[in-house]
């Protein structure tokens, strides 16, 4: 194996699809945003959701929005659905895993509150089952997904579509696209102010 030319394929890959990916979701990020600005505003909460890498980027995104992003501000209501391994083991054990996170949506979400479920393949049963719980409760929908956007972007009311193939990728740049969104919300609603 050749270290060295692994090291620039990889970057090179990485350049060209974060290329395709600023050619193509700018409007989507830019409706996202406005989305998110307006559930907040409204006192309302968003839920992240998703499995493997896809939940620890839930995870990462719910707590730069809790805690902060930029700078020192006022908290953002947020959860990553996937962290409570109480409710995911019993929904799991009782209910079968593809009801793990639309149980939790089902108790928890209110209409107006935001689902954000990420998903690199757009299919996993599991996040496409609590975004339609989610629609069925008045919450805006989201998706975070890759390839051909899978079956998602059907039932979401905005869908970032990652344009590669690669598991990677895609989740590189689904946590830049998240970064990208906890600033710029920061931002637009005046918190990370100096």
């Amino acid at each position: 194996m050749d270290a060295s030319a692994y090291f620039d394929d990889e970057l090179e890959d990485h350049a060209a699809v974060l290329a395709a990916t600023r050619a193509s979701t700018k409007d989507t990020f830019l409706a996202m945003l406005d989305a998110w600005a307006h559930s907040v505003q409204q006192g309302r909460k968003i839920l992240f959701f998703g499995n493997g890498g896809s939940a620890a980027d839930a995870q990462h995104l719910s707590a730069e929005l809790v805690v902060r992003f930029i700078k020192d501000r006022a908290p953002i209501p947020a959860i990553a659905l996937n962290t409570d391994t109480s409710a995911l083991t019993a929904g799991a054990n009782d209910m079968g895993y593809d009801a793990v996170f639309a149980r939790q949506v089902e108790a928890l979400g209110q209409p107006g509150d935001v689902a954000v479920g990420l998903s690199t393949s757009g299919t996993s049963p599991n996040v496409v089952a609590a975004l339609k719980m989610a629609r069925s409760k008045s919450m805006v929908t989201m998706a975070f997904t890759g390839r051909d956007g899978g079956v998602m972007p059907e039932i979401a009311d905005h869908a970032l579509i990652v344009p590669a193939q690669s598991t990677r990728r895609i989740q590189e740049m689904h946590i830049t696209l998240g970064h990208m969104l906890c600033g710029a919300l920061e931002l637009k609603l005046n918190l990370a102010q100096a």
